[in-house]
């Protein structure tokens, strides 16, 4: 026996809005498990969150004016600054570094940091009478805590120490970026410039030269520059490299 036209249209009907239902519900589903899947990796990267330690400087009228180190506990360091390439500059030249921090300082720059409270409270000496030597900035940032110190001058020794392995750090990246700068368009200047270098690494003013060991790399294998220079760059390479063991 044949469905009546009516019985048909209230089938097809039925079927129609069955089949809505079920891919609303099918949506609604859907959306929850993304809800869901969202905020496990949210909460996977919260835990996941690499601690970092960052030291800024800001002096103008010295050289650089400004940079900013930052250093994660998984060997991942970055460098900003706006050193001049040249004294005759008007403007700083923005410069960017990414480099791998050697184990040794790694490890000290965080055991440092604890030893310092994680920069929590008052660091800076707030005495007056002392000359100001710039502004100076350190931060600690981990998926627990976020924290930040500003001074001029810190009594505490584990500050202390941090600052001047950072401005070390600094006027090593900043010989490799006029080295770079030299490389590529004043190679007349790079005897100078390694001379430099070379002299107050041998002093112990440098800290991390392993950070720019690829521009000293070019100007060694480089055969238009005159034995001399590549010399020297060689003798900085190996001076990076055991102070890296």
């Amino acid at each position: 026996m044949m469905d009546s036209p009516r019985v048909q249209l209230w089938h097809n009907l039925l079927n129609m809005r069955l089949s809505q239902y079920l891919a609303q519900f099918r949506f609604s589903i859907h959306r929850f498990v993304w809800v869901i899947l969202c905020c496990l990796i949210s909460a996977q990267g919260q835990q996941t969150d690499v601690a970092t330690v960052r030291f800024t400087f800001d002096f103008p009228g010295s050289e650089p004016a400004h940079y900013v180190i930052s250093v994660s506990e998984d060997g991942g360091a970055s460098y900003d600054s706006d050193g001049k390439l040249s004294p005759q500059s008007d403007e700083g030249d923005p410069f960017h570094s990414d480099f791998t921090m050697s184990a040794s300082n790694r490890t000290r720059i965080f055991d440092l940091t604890k030893r310092a409270h994680y920069f929590e409270g008052e660091i800076d000496s707030k005495k007056k009478n002392l000359a100001s030597t710039g502004t100076k900035t350190l931060t600690y940032k981990d998926a627990q805590k976020s924290t930040r110190a500003t001074y001029n001058y810190s009594p505490v020794p584990a500050v202390q120490e941090l600052t001047a392995f950072f401005q070390s750090l600094s006027t090593t990246l900043e010989f490799g970026h006029r080295l770079d700068y030299y490389f590529h368009y004043q190679k007349l200047a790079l005897d100078e410039e390694l001379k430099k270098m070379e002299e107050m690494a041998n002093s112990g003013g440098l800290e991390e030269i392993s950070s720019v060991a690829p521009i000293l790399q070019r100007i060694g294998d480089d055969p238009a520059v005159i034995n001399a220079v590549r010399a020297r760059a060689q003798r900085l390479l190996d001076h990076s490299r055991e102070g890296a063991k």
